[in-house]
C-alpha cells in the first residue's frame, strides 16, 4: 500500500480529497495529513511518503518552500500542486522542482483521477529502473547513512547494524571525511548535477582510491563523502587547485578509525570546512591545521563602537582605517572562527542595529541592499564579507550625513518661520529671511517649500492675511490702516490678495463678521 501525504491549511480540503482519492482507489493508499509545509517535512522525514498533493498558500511554510525542500531530499515524493490562483510564476516554479501536476481548485474527480493514475505509472517505472542491485544498493546506503549522520545518539549496536546493512564495515578499518562545498556560479546546483560532477572527478581517480566509499548529499550544494583511501582526497585536493570549470572546496577530518569515531570526524570535517571562508579562491583545510586555533581573544567592542560613533561625520578614513583594524586578516586567522561570528554579532549591535533605532525605518531600505551582512554565512569568503561591510557603512555614512543634515535644516526652518511670524509687517523677502537663518539662496527656497508646503511668497501673503483677518474681526482700524499694519505696500495690492484667498473684500469680511456677531 502506497503512503500519500496530503497538506492543506484547511481540514474539509484534506478530507474531501482523501474521501474523493479513496472512491476511485479503494484500499490502494494509506493516508498522512498536514497542515502546512513545516508539518508536512516533519511527516516526510519520519516515513516514507509516495505521493504529496499540496496546496501553495498556506501558514508556516507554504508550497513553493515545501518543494524546495522536497528537492534536497535524497528519496523524493512524487508532487501535484493544488492552487486556487493560475499563477505564472507558481507554475513555473514548479516546473523546476519537477512537480508532476498543477491542478486548480475546485478539484474536478476526474481531473484527479487521472493525475493519480499518471503518477502510479509513473512510480511503477521508478520501481522497475531501481530493481537494479548497485543503484538500489547506494540509494538505501545513502539514505541509511543520513540517518546516521543525522543521529549522533544512536546505540552502538544500532550504530553498527545499519553500518553492515550497508556494507560500510570498512569503517572500522580506516576512514576520513571530506565535506565538499560547491563555489560556482550557477545558482540552481541541484542534488543530481552536484553529485554527477563529483563522480565524473573521483571517475578519474586511481582505481583504488575509488573503492569503499560512500556519500550522502547533506544540504544545499553541499556534499559529504567518507572514504577508506585518504589518497581520493588528496586527488580531490590537487584537482579543486586546478579546477577551473567547476570549483568546490572542501573541508577534512583527520584520518581515523572506528564507527565510535564516525560523528566526531564528521564535525571536524564541518569545522573545516567553515574555515574554507577564510580562503580567497577554492581550495581545502585540514582539520589538523584549524584544531589549535586559540579562544582567547577578546572583542574590540570599543572600536567597534568608534566606528559607529563615527557615521555621519567626515572622518570617512579614519572610520575605514578602524574596519581594517578589526578585520585584519592576520589577526582573524590567529584565532578560533568564533572570533569572527563575535565581531559580525558586534557590529550588529552596535552599529547597524543602532542606526536602525536611532534613525527608524528610513534607513531599512540600505540595511536590505546589504541584508547578508548581518551573518558571515551568507559569504562565500573572507574578502566578500569584508568588502560588504566595508560598503555597507559607507553607505550608512553618507545616509546619516544627509539626516543629520535634515535634522539641521528642519531647525533653521523653524527658526526661519518664526522670524517671519514676528515680523511679518515689515517689509520681508527671501533673501532677508535666508540671510537670517546663514543659508543658500536658492537651496533655502527649496528646503522652505519642502518643510512648508508653501512657496516663500504664499507662504508670507497666507501670514499676512491672517493676521489682517485678526485684526479686521477684532479691531476697528480702517481697511488702509491693516494693510500697513501686516506689511502690504499699499490698500489696493492688500485688497486683491485679500480677496484672491477669501473671496471677499477686507470690508465684505468684516461687514459679514459684524452681522453675525449683532444678528
Amino acid at each position: 500500500m502506497r503512503k500519500l501525504l496530503i497538506v492543506d491549511d484547511e481540514k474539509n480540503i484534506r478530507l474531501g480529497l482523501k474521501a474523493m482519492i479513496a472512491r476511485e482507489f479503494p484500499d490502494h493508499y494509506a493516508f498522512e495529513f498536514a497542515s502546512d509545509g513545516k508539518e508536512a517535512l516533519q511527516v516526510i522525514e519520519n516515513s516514507q511518503i509516495d505521493i504529496v498533493i499540496t496546496d501553495i498558500r498556506m501558514p508556516e511554510m507554504d508550497g513553493i518552500a515545501l518543494i524546495n525542500r522536497i528537492q534536497e531530499l535524497n528519496l523524493k515524493p512524487v508532487v501535484v500542486i493544488l492552487s486556487g490562483h493560475d499563477d505564472f510564476q507558481y507554475a513555473k516554479e514548479a516546473i523546476r522542482c519537477d512537480v508532476k501536476e498543477y491542478l486548480l481548485k475546485p478539484i474536478i474527480r476526474d481531473e484527479l483521477s487521472r493525475t493519480i493514475l499518471r503518477l502510479e505509472r509513473e512510480l511503477t517505472l521508478r520501481e522497475e529502473q531501481l530493481t537494479s542491485s548497485s543503484h538500489q544498493l547506494e540509494a538505501f546506503q545513502e539514505s541509511q547513512l543520513s540517518y546516521v549522520l543525522s543521529h549522533p545518539h544512536l546505540e552502538e549496536e544500532d550504530l553498527q547494524g545499519k553500518l553492515q546493512r550497508i556494507e560500510m564495515g570498512w569503517l572500522d578499518e580506516g576512514f576520513q571525511f571530506g565535506i565538499l562545498q560547491y563555489t560556482g556560479t550557477v545558482d540552481e546546483m541541484g542534488h543530481t548535477e552536484f553529485l554527477a560532477r563529483i563522480q565524473a572527478e573521483i571517475s578519474n581517480a586511481p582505481e583504488r582510491c575509488r573503492e569503499q566509499r560512500a556519500h550522502v548529499y547533506e544540504k544545499k550544494n553541499q556534499l559529504v563523502l567518507i572514504a577508506k583511501h585518504r589518497e581520493l582526497f588528496h586527488y580531490l585536493s590537487d584537482r579543486i587547485m586546478g579546477s577551473s570549470y567547476f570549483s568546490y572546496r572542501m573541508g577534512l577530518s583527520e584520518y581515523t578509525s572506528g564507527t565510535a569515531n564516525l560523528h566526531k570526524a564528521h564535525e571536524e570535517a564541518q569545522q573545516a570546512l567553515i574555515y574554507t571562508f577564510l580562503l580567497s579562491v577554492p581550495g581545502v583545510v585540514r582539520y589538523e591545521s584549524i584544531r589549535h586555533k586559540s579562544r582567547e581573544f577578546q572583542v574590540p567592542v570599543e572600536t567597534i563602537r568608534k566606528i559607529g560613533n563615527m557615521l555621519g561625520s567626515d572622518r570617512d578614513k579614519e572610520m575605514t582605517g578602524l574596519l581594517h583594524e578589526v578585520l585584519d586578516m592576520q589577526t582573524v586567522v590567529r584565532f578560533d572562527i568564533s572570533y569572527l561570528e563575535a565581531v559580525s554579532k558586534t557590529f550588529n549591535e552596535l552599529v547597524f542595529d543602532k542606526i536602525f533605532q536611532i534613525y527608524g525605518g528610513e534607513s531599512v531600505e540600505i540595511l536590505r541592499l546589504f541584508k547578508k551582512v548581518g551573518d558571515i554565512a551568507n559569504f562565500t569568503y573572507f574578502h566578500d564579507y569584508f568588502h560588504s561591510v566595508e560598503g555597507l557603512l559607507h553607505r550608512l555614512n553618507d545616509y546619516v550625513k544627509s539626516m543629520k543634515s535634515f535634522h539641521i535644516d528642519h531647525k533653521e526652518m523653524k527658526k526661519a518661520v518664526q522670524y517671519m511670524q514676528d515680523n511679518y509687517q515689515k517689509d520681508l523677502n527671501m533673501t532677508i529671511v535666508s540671510n537670517h537663518v546663514s543659508l543658500n539662496y536658492s537651496y533655502f527656497s527649496q528646503a522652505f517649500k519642502e518643510f512648508t508646503g508653501e512657496s516663500f511668497v504664499n507662504y508670507l501673503k497666507k501670514l499676512r492675511i491672517d493676521k489682517a483677518r485678526e485684526l479686521l474681526s477684532s479691531t476697528a482700524y480702517k481697511v488702509y490702516e491693516i494693510s500697513d499694519l501686516v506689511g502690504f505696500e499699499n490698500t489696493k495690492h492688500f485688497s486683491r490678495v485679500f480677496k484672491e484667498l477669501e473671496g471677499v473684500s477686507p470690508q465684505e469680511f468684516r461687514d459679514q463678521g459684524h452681522v453675525m456677531k449683532h444678528g
